[in-house]
């Protein structure tokens, strides 16, 4: 029985990586960091991992309540500390009195230096201060070459993890049974829209699965999916329960507030 078929096609090249980690970590006797990764990425490599009794897999973003997290695969003999994870802050300083920005318009522009996105961890904005987490690697090409988020002049200020924000985001949770584990069909049930619309959403462009747009309205939903729906916030996928006597998937999701 092969491994891929528990994932998405899509997903093969990231298993195959995540596997390398775990071997890596196995082989060498020794810590292995990752970069950031998404929730449904850190799903993945617990799901990997299982129930393994030579390696430990640890995770953090630089708060409780990250959701992009760094991953240390170890041996059992090792106990990370903060520090192990590479992980800095910077406050993003920019002219607020005049200028208002967003997430979307930081994420393109760290985009636009040329660093994959698994670099960076979440971007946290809390009225007007925005904070960026990092690897720690890049810390000296960020300083030096982040000066203008969209047309406003910033420089960032390395802080102190101890100083990260909270993001003003929270989540409702709660049980939904489905009749399939359908895109439409979950998109439906979370925000309560007909099927029909829902898969005008999906096909217009404005729903993206895992922070990557799709069109398909019959791709399959995973625990550990994150949604975003354009105009209705974000939704999380946390697990999926099993199915009900008249054969419908019970799942748990979180809403964005």
């Amino acid at each position: 029985m092969s491994i891929y078929q528990h994932f998405r096609p899509e997903e093969r090249e990231f298993i195959d990586q995540a596997l390398n980690w775990i071997g890596q970590a196995r082989n060498l006797y020794a810590p292995k960091l990752t970069d950031f990764l998404d929730p449904r990425g850190q799903l993945i490599v617990q799901t990997l991992l299982g129930e393994d009794e030579e390696i430990s897999l640890f995770l953090y973003g630089g708060s409780d309540k990250a959701e992009r997290k760094r991953a240390i695969l170890c041996p059992n003999y090792f106990s990370p500390a903060e520090s192990d994870y590479r992980i800095s802050l910077f406050d993003v300083v920019y002219p607020k009195k005049f200028v208002t920005l967003d997430h979307r318009q930081v994420l393109g522009t760290l985009m636009s230096l040329g660093l994959k996105r698994e670099k960076y961890g979440d971007i946290i904005i809390s009225g007007e201060h925005i904070q960026v987490v990092a690897a720690a690697e890049i810390e000296t090409y960020l300083l030096s070459s982040l000066e203008k988020i969209g047309k406003a002049s910033v420089t960032i200020k390395k802080r102190e993890l101890t100083d990260i924000l909270q993001p003003e985001e929270s989540w409702d949770e709660q049980t939904i049974t489905v009749s399939s584990m359908r895109l439409d069909t979950v998109i439906s049930s979370v925000i309560n829209l007909s099927r029909q619309k829902a898969q005008m959403l999906i096909s217009s462009g404005k729903v993206k699965m895992n922070f990557k747009q799709i069109e398909s309205t019959s791709a399959e939903c995973r625990e550990g999916d994150t949604l975003s729906i354009r105009g209705f916030g974000r939704c999380r996928i946390l697990s999926i329960e099993g199915k009900t006597k008249k054969d419908k998937w019970r799942i748990s999701v979180g809403r964005q507030k």
